[in-house]
């Protein structure tokens, strides 16, 4: 919901989106990212990414690996951590598509892993403090003097995001 959302309101500016359909690999994923980057042919600062959840995460690896901003939303912080008990047949958070999480998953996690976000200017936080699925005070305080919002209450999905778009897309474009 929250890309479909993205992808609308930047196709009535000047500004690309892309939002490929990652997969479950972190490793493979983040490869795909920088691929998708790279041949762009842009210096990769210019970019900016968006990540919510899981993908927050990666944002946040691939802002502190490329040097460019990102919009994380709900983002998982430390996601290894919970994801253990997930190993296994899953299926797809919006569909009913299956995938498998593997335990070598955890450690590919674990090699992407910030412990410490080192240009906060370059973030910007939207966490929900009624997120049922991760902590939102981790997330205010892992992106310590970033731009951030916090909701009050909402949900894990940021079910009313139709009202951060524009705020997400003006930060990504700055």
């Amino acid at each position: 919901m929250k890309a479909r959302l993205m992808a609308a309101h930047f196709v009535t500016t000047s500004h690309r989106f892309v939002c490929p359909q990652l997969p479950a690999s972190p490793a493979h994923a983040i490869e795909l990212a920088c691929e998708l980057i790279e041949d762009r042919g842009e210096a990769a600062k210019d970019w900016a990414v968006i990540g919510s959840s899981l993908g927050g995460f990666y944002a946040t690896f691939l802002a502190e690996k490329l040097g460019c901003r990102a919009a994380v939303l709900n983002p998982a912080v430390f996601p290894a951590d919970d994801l253990a008990a997930y190993v296994g047949e899953l299926t797809m958070y919006h569909s009913n598509d299956p995938f498998e999480w593997k335990a070598e998953y955890l450690h590919e996690l674990e090699s992407l892993r910030v412990a410490k976000i080192t240009r906060p200017e370059r973030y910007f936080l939207l966490a929900a403090t009624g997120d049922e699925v991760l902590d939102w005070q981790m997330m205010r305080d892992h992106y310590a003097g970033a731009e951030q919002v916090i909701i009050q209450g909402s949900d894990h999905a940021i079910s009313e995001f139709v009202r951060y778009v524009n705020r997400v897309a003006v930060f990504c474009t700055e």
